[in-house]
């Protein structure tokens, strides 16, 4: 680990020595290529610099210790080593979490799908249910939350919506809720009063921009039709509802919220674009499959990654083995505490594998 740290000591140096170049300053292309890469490690060399300190520090007073005879000194300069050796400790740790390679994703905004699974009408009632929680703690983040496409079902459910959520840390704070959510409970369907199971899975996808991927248009065949559902006249006197098909993969994409046919075409667009680099990024990690289908399985009961028992107030996380009360707080956007439990245990089986 302290040779990666002194590599990376030395490039900062290196890169402050490049921005003061006046040839490389007068470029402002490499300078914001430098500045980036310079902000990127800035906070690993200060924690290094302040470890290194207190390590220096440690050694002098450990040093006093041994040759100071005065006892009042020698009890000072053992509580100072008790306290230097909490805090070079603490940064140690902050350094190996520090040292994590970061997903390049995490930054991006993303698409989420979400789309009823087993459980009928109470699967698509649960489906827009973890919709709306999901928009609520977008709205608690500051994020921006647009429907792309939707499908609605029984009850005021959703057989399916996708929707994207635009705002810094999207990714990071969002990549955990990919899987199969289940629910426990007494729906409105039921007249008996009867618990039952029902699940909904959950993708979520890094947004791909044009940078990301490039779409050959040959590739594309796209179908305009009629759209379906709310809509007014609009909905029978033009056809602006779109299908994308990408004809290599097959894979198919369809919007019809927007009453203007080019604003699907745009949004159908970004679905595929998101879809097919979610799809690359899994070919380049030599996945045995789209993560899409590893994200969402088969929506069976069994292939659950959380579960939402109403009658016991709690919610389950069956990963990390946590459970949370307070359930209705939970629907209400409030996700925080068992994100950050999340990414605190995804970071500790990654330090796992680090070498010391």
């Amino acid at each position: 680990m302290f040779e990666q740290l002194e590599k990376i000591e030395q490039r900062y140096k290196v890169i402050n020595e490049k921005m003061a170049d006046p040839e490389i300053s007068t470029n402002i292309k490499k300078l914001q290529e430098l500045a980036q890469e310079r902000a990127d490690i800035e906070d690993i060399v200060g924690l290094y610099e302040k470890y290194k300190k207190y390590q220096n520090e440690l050694e002098s007073t450990r040093l006093l210790l041994d040759t100071e005879t005065d006892e009042e000194l020698r009890e000072i300069a053992s509580q100072e080593i008790d306290s230097l050796e909490r805090r070079i400790e603490e940064i140690y740790q902050e350094l190996r979490t520090a040292l994590i390679p970061k997903d390049p994703n995490d930054d991006k905004d993303i698409i989420m799908e979400i789309r009823a699974g087993t459980g009928g009408d109470e699967a698509a009632i649960f489906a827009a249910d973890l919709y709306r929680m999901y928009t609520k703690y977008a709205q608690n983040k500051h994020w921006q939350t647009e429907v792309l496409s939707l499908s609605e079902g029984g009850r005021g459910g959703f057989k399916e919506i996708i929707f994207e959520v635009r705002g810094k840390g999207a990714y990071s704070r969002l990549k955990f809720e990919s899987g199969v959510h289940r629910v426990q409970r007494v729906p409105v369907t039921e007249s008996s009063g009867r618990i039952h199971t029902s699940t909904a899975t959950v993708a979520v996808l890094p947004k791909a921009e044009e940078v990301d991927i490039e779409i050959n248009p040959s590739d594309i065949k796209v179908d305009v039709f009629h759209s379906g559902g709310a809509g007014g006249q609009n909905v029978n006197k033009v056809a602006t509802a779109i299908r994308m098909t990408h004809i290599p993969t097959g894979m198919v994409v369809v919007c019809q919220d927007e009453r203007s046919q080019l604003q699907n075409k745009i949004k159908a667009l970004s679905v595929l674009r998101t879809r097919l680099y979610d799809i690359e990024q899994k070919k380049q990690e030599e996945a045995v499959t789209s993560e899409r289908r590893a994200q969402v399985g088969t929506g069976e009961r069994s292939e659950k990654i959380r579960t939402y028992n109403f009658p016991q107030d709690r919610v389950s996380d069956h990963r990390i083995n946590v459970t949370i009360h307070n359930l209705p707080s939970f629907m209400e956007g409030n996700l925080d505490d068992l994100i950050d439990e999340l990414i605190t245990q995804d970071q500790a089986r990654k330090l796992e594998g680090q070498a010391v």
